[in-house]
């Protein structure tokens, strides 16, 4: 077949990038008193993922909600991590402080769905791991068990090296 070179026929082809959940884990009313009174602002507390292995978190403040909550996705997105995913849960056991809240995390076999409460559970279920265990102790601060969360995610390995082997 001649094409002549008026003919521009081409197909373009648009790889969409998979559509990413938000979760909205908790918008806090905080103030600030200064010489006038209060000053009374919003602080959104935002996570987001594919499902896939994709999460991110954000946090921001603003003069009103919608901002705040606009502002913390921007933030979620830049801060997106990758999480090793093996058979639906993760590949080892995770331990990671942040202030004073301590959460952990443990594979779970499949069928055994996702044991966690809160802000952890959302970072959990928008990641994409459909079975673990986990244990939050010490502070219920919803920011401190999310930012924990995602450090612990950060941590995770696909061939961890057990302890005593080379």
């Amino acid at each position: 077949m001649v094409r002549d070179k008026n003919d521009i026929s081409e197909e373009i082809i648009i790889t969409e990038a998979p559509e990413m959940l938000e979760r909205v884990v908790g918008v806090d009313r905080i103030s600030r008193t200064v010489k006038g009174g209060r000053r009374i602002r919003f602080r959104a507390l935002i996570i987001i993922g594919d499902r896939n292995g994709k999460v991110g978190m954000g946090v921001a403040k603003a003069n009103d909600v919608q901002t705040a909550i606009a502002k913390a996705k921007n933030k979620a997105n830049k801060s997106m991590i990758e999480v090793p995913i093996v058979n639906d849960s993760i590949a080892h056991e995770v331990m990671q402080v942040f202030g004073t809240t301590r959460v952990i995390l443990k594979p779970a076999p499949k069928g055994h769905s996702i044991i966690a409460g809160g802000a952890v559970r959302s970072v959990v279920e928008l990641c994409g791991i459909k079975n673990i265990v986990s244990k939050s102790l010490g502070s219920s601060n919803a920011i401190n068990n999310a930012t924990a969360t995602f450090l612990a995610l950060q941590q995770l390995k696909i061939n961890p090296v057990k302890r005593g082997q080379k």
